[in-house]
């Protein structure tokens, strides 16, 4: 049985599972889920948690999108490691997790909030979440663009599981609060993602639900 990926095209989270395959030109079968999905409840019954992606390997089960990137490694690997292995450096695996967490945590959750906020149609709600956005993203762009002066991706100048936490977060994030020109190291480092052939292959796929973006898409990317 080959590998299968339940997921979303303009899910983030899905995005990010995606570029991993991309980047290792992996074989998988790609099933759709959204409200007239066919493949929806053979995805509930295999992760009743309702969260996307999941990964199918023959009878494995494997969920979460940092997961399935290092299971993908494990099982599956290419000619990208998306985690470093070298023996002369053992502790360079826990930089490249700490910023996959990084990116997940301060990065992607602050934007989710805001577009949470927008969902609910309640103007209150929506400024809240936007404000809160704006607060933690400041922070984190801050942060970033300080660190990653003198990289080219991430961790270094291998792409690696972080910058495919990266790509989707930086792209939906200066959506919702977009980076500051001051920021100039960041805004790079995001021009370069957009660039990377693995993830304009999912941002491309994805094109066709930017109106679902509920802050709504700008006119550009």
């Amino acid at each position: 049985m080959s590998l299968v990926l339940y997921g979303h095209p303009f899910s983030s989270y899905t995005q990010k599972a995606l570029i991993a395959l991309y980047e290792n030109g992996t074989p998988f079968e790609f099933r759709a889920l959204g409200p007239d999905s066919l493949h929806a409840a053979d995805w509930l019954q295999r992760w009743p948690l309702r969260k996307f992606p999941v990964l199918v390997d023959g009878e494995r089960t494997v969920a979460e999108s940092s997961i399935i990137i290092e299971y993908l490694q494990f099982a599956h690997p290419g000619p990208v490691r998306l985690l470093p292995a070298d023996p002369a450096d053992p502790m360079a695996v826990l930089d490249v997790r700490f910023l996959d967490r990084f990116f997940d945590l301060h990065v992607m959750t602050p934007m989710q909030r805001a577009v949470d906020g927008a969902l609910t149609g309640d103007a209150a709600k929506r400024a809240d979440g936007l404000a809160f956005a704006q607060q933690k993203l400041e922070l984190a762009y801050a942060w970033l663009d300080a660190r990653l002066a003198g990289r080219t991706w991430a961790a270094g100048e291998d792409f690696t599981l972080a910058d495919c936490a990266a790509a989707p977060s930086l792209f939906y994030a200066d959506w919702t609060y977009r980076i500051p020109e001051a920021f100039a190291v960041l805004r790079a480092y995001r021009a370069r993602l957009l660039a990377r052939p693995s993830f304009a292959r999912a941002v491309e796929e994805a094109r066709a639900y930017r109106p679902l973006f509920p802050l709504g898409a700008p006119d550009r990317d």
